[in-house]
């Protein structure tokens, strides 16, 4: 770990940041272009978007950028560690984005906890780009920002820890449930971890038909009527738990079908998951550390598991969605992303592995297939169109 440390340092001090703009124009080469790139020439794009800012998709890079944005309140594994700290995942993310999206994605750390102030910000640079990546947003306050931006930006708004982890927990449960031959209204489900990504999940489960979900926090199962909820968890306690659970962890896993965990290392026993319906699926996803080790899970006889970590097969990665939704949102120049997008992202994403080859080991694609996120750009696309 020593070593890994001493070389990622290594390594950003080198790179000296992962970003770098370049001109599209070779003013060296071409000076003459001088009078068009700028003044004199540029004033005549600035008054046609001036008389129309649709205008600005057509004479700027805004119909291939989007801004990666975060408080730095919950970054990756690390939590709330300010925004500037956060820089380098941003940048990482942006560099992601131009790989497998080959789009022009912006970091802004912005430093705010106040709500108020983050939509505001927000909204106040969203004509510069064509669509916002909200990036480790801590909940509940995630939830809101996502809302009220929606609700007054005309570009595209998606937080991904919401809703990219989400899309790939539900393609991964769908060829995994193929897998198994079970049916996901049938199946008992269970998720740890009611934050952001784990209340997205089972929102988008329970629209592809899951009925049995419950969750569980730090302090156990979540039930209707619980004391210090916050207005995300109160809100999903209306309509999961319908076994009317109390207890721990351990008690909501018993004759589980699925286990989903967003949460944090060595939480989960063998035995627990030992207890689990036979054929249980297991998807501890924490990272770096998952909730139970892959080699525990396989010996409490677990048949499918999927985990945050490239080191172990099915590796459950947003790498595969957000790329190819923003890329699909982007080419339709639409306004939002849709439920519709998010469930033709979810289909696409599982419709890749044909069926036939889809196995214990291989339920969903490597994350570094360029070619996954064009399908999944080209399927977001289309369901955008339609409506």
């Amino acid at each position: 770990m020593e070593d890994k440390k001493k070389k990622a340092l290594d390594k950003h001090h080198t790179w000296h940041g992962k970003l770098e703009i370049k001109p599209r124009v070779d003013l060296i080469k071409h000076p003459e272009e001088l009078v068009y790139a700028y003044t004199p020439g540029v004033a005549d794009p600035c008054l046609e978007i001036e008389k129309d800012e649709e205008k600005s998709y057509e004479y700027t890079d805004r119909w291939n950028s989007i801004a990666v944005i975060t408080d730095g309140t919950a970054v990756l594994g690390l939590g709330d560690i300010g925004p500037v700290a956060g820089m380098p995942v941003m940048e990482g993310k942006c560099v992601l984005f131009k790989t497998y999206g080959d789009i022009d994605a912006v970091p802004l750390c912005i430093k705010t906890k106040d709500v108020d102030e983050l939509v505001r910000t927000i909204y106040l640079i969203s004509g510069s780009f064509g669509g916002i990546n909200l990036e480790d947003i801590s909940a509940p306050r995630c939830f809101e920002v996502e809302r009220r931006l929606k609700e007054i930006c005309d570009i595209p708004i998606f937080h991904d820890d919401q809703h990219g982890t989400a899309i790939v927990v539900a393609a991964s449960v769908i060829n995994a449930l193929k897998v198994v031959k079970k049916d996901i209204k049938e199946i008992k489900c269970v998720i740890n971890g009611a934050g952001a990504a784990g209340i997205s999940i089972g929102k988008l489960l329970l629209k592809l038909g899951l009925k049995n979900l419950t969750y569980c926090d730090k302090m156990g199962i979540i039930y209707e009527g619980e004391e210090g909820l916050n207005s995300a968890q109160e809100e999903i306690s209306h309509f999961t738990n319908l076994e009317r659970l109390h207890g721990a962890l351990k008690d909501a896993l018993v004759g589980a079908d699925l286990f989903i965990g967003v949460s944090g290392p060595n939480l989960v026993s063998v035995d627990m998951i030992k207890s689990m319906n036979k054929d249980a699926i297991c998807f501890p996803m924490a990272n770096p550390v998952p909730e139970i080790s892959y080699e525990d899970c396989l010996k409490a006889g677990a048949r499918i598991i999927g985990t945050g970590r490239s080191d172990y097969p099915n590796q459950i990665n947003n790498l595969l969605v957000f790329p190819g939704i923003f890329r699909g949102a982007l080419d339709a120049r639409s306004k939002v992303i849709s439920d519709e997008m998010i469930i033709a992202a979810v289909y696409a994403l599982s419709s890749y592995i044909k069926d036939e080859d889809l196995n214990e080991h291989n339920i969903i694609p490597k994350a570094t297939d360029v070619n996954v996120h064009k399908f999944i750009a080209r399927r977001v696309k289309e369901a955008a169109l339609k409506k």
